[in-house]
């Protein structure tokens, strides 16, 4: 059974940084996509970043270009999110979010795997 365990979310002041942590288990993703996602209540999930970790190719949001950065983590099948510069605008809950293939889609649908969401939230 496939498990995605975030980590890392919490209160920030505005211009702030935090780092988010994702890590899977019951199956390996370093040849697939892992991304995250995030939402506020009444919208639909957005996307903000994705990372195939054995060709190191990354994705982002024009939203977090230049302020966020995912990378792999230490440990196999873990991947981080850090958030530079943090915006009001950026409080969501941030889902991490697999899938088979190499195909880095911003599309939440063509996710398989989910978890359960962190919440950060920016104060101004």
């Amino acid at each position: 059974q496939v498990q995605l365990v975030e980590s890392g979310g919490g209160l920030v002041q505005a211009g702030g940084s935090l780092t988010l942590s994702c890590e899977a288990s019951g199956a390996a993703f370093s040849r697939d996509v892992m991304a995250w996602f995030r939402q506020v209540p009444g919208k639909d999930r957005e996307f903000v970043a994705a990372i195939i970790r054995s060709g190191v190719q990354t994705k982002y949001a024009d939203s977090v270009k230049g302020r966020f950065t995912i990378s792999g983590g230490n440990a196999e099948n873990t991947v981080n999110l850090q958030m530079r510069t943090l915006k009001s605008e950026d409080t969501a809950v941030y889902y991490c979010a697999a899938r088979y293939g190499n195909v880095m889609t911003s599309m939440a649908k063509f996710y398989d795997f989910w978890g359960q969401g962190t919440q950060v939230t920016v104060s101004s």
